[in-house]
């Protein structure tokens, strides 16, 4: 009889302990639970995403003006340039808000980052290299957005320009970004900066043609051509004595969209002028002899 008293005893004081342990194990689940269902917690979260609304909302309107701003006014980069310091601005915010509400402070974490900074700084200096050369492109102003350009024998069209690099594709439209640090510390060429450019056209004749006669009959090729300007006028010059002709050149101005046309025309024009006055554009040739 007793025996059985103290199985029972015993089996109690078992159900009790496994019983306080799950009460344990499950009591901070429950007053997280709890916790969750609390008007004040509710009270919070919708402040929350109301502030996080309010913020969107400013972000976006912002955004909205600056994309409003007169193309004559502003440049488009540097439109689109403040467009994406906003972003960095709003995002920075959005995480500042969040990570207070969970009581970690800025301070806190910039005392940290600035340890590792250190270490990050050695490693970042060609980063910073292209920021102050970005800067420096930005303020230079020497292209634009949609500018021909060709740096370190690279050219394309520009596409984007941004503290770090440009991106340009080029005309076979492959995309290529090059470091601010490379435009800084190299020659630059942009095509498409003033609104008109020349074209030299380089082209021989034979040594039985008069010079004033040919170059009387250069003149004409330009008055067939609708793209090149009259003002400049084209010119027409002696550039050498050749080894197989004399070298004349052939000079025209015409808006930077017409380099296509202008080429085209020109070319067929001067073999038009010199065809019509029988002067032949001399070319090497080879002749052969065969002895029997």
């Amino acid at each position: 009889m007793e025996n059985e008293v103290t199985i029972q005893a015993a089996q109690k004081s078992s159900e009790f302990c496994a019983t306080s342990i799950i009460t344990d194990q499950t009591k901070p689940i429950i007053d997280l639970l709890k916790h969750f269902t609390t008007p004040v917690f509710w009270g919070k979260l919708a402040g929350t995403v109301l502030m996080l609304i309010i913020l969107y909302v400013l972000y976006r309107i912002v955004n909205s003006m600056i994309k409003r701003i007169p193309e004559k006014g502003i440049k488009h980069q540097y439109v689109e340039l403040m467009r994406k310091v906003l972003k960095y601005i709003y995002y920075f915010a959005v995480c500042a808000y969040i990570l207070g509400l969970f009581g970690i402070k800025l301070s806190v974490i910039w005392g940290a980052a600035g340890v590792a900074g250190v270490a990050i700084g050695f490693a970042s200096q060609t980063s910073v290299s292209n920021i102050i050369s970005g800067l420096f492109v930005l303020s230079e102003r020497s292209m634009h957005v949609g500018d021909l350009i060709t740096v370190d024998g690279i050219t394309g069209i520009v596409d984007s320009i941004d503290l770090l690099s440009i991106k340009i594709h080029t005309l076979d439209n492959q995309l290529v970004r090059i470091p601010n640090s490379t435009i800084i510390d190299t020659k630059l060429i942009n095509t498409s900066y003033f609104p008109y450019r020349r074209m030299s056209i380089a082209v021989a004749i034979s040594y039985d043609v008069k010079i004033d006669e040919a170059l009387e009959v250069l003149k004409k090729a330009p008055e067939l051509c609708p793209t090149v300007l009259k003002d400049p006028e084209p010119a027409v010059w002696v550039d050498s004595f050749g080894e197989s002709g004399i070298n004349l050149v052939l000079a025209v101005w015409f808006n930077q969209s017409d380099f296509r046309q202008t080429k085209n025309d020109s070319f067929v024009a001067i073999q038009k002028v010199f065809g019509e006055s029988k002067i032949t554009i001399p070319y090497n040739h080879l002749d052969v002899t065969i002895l029997q």
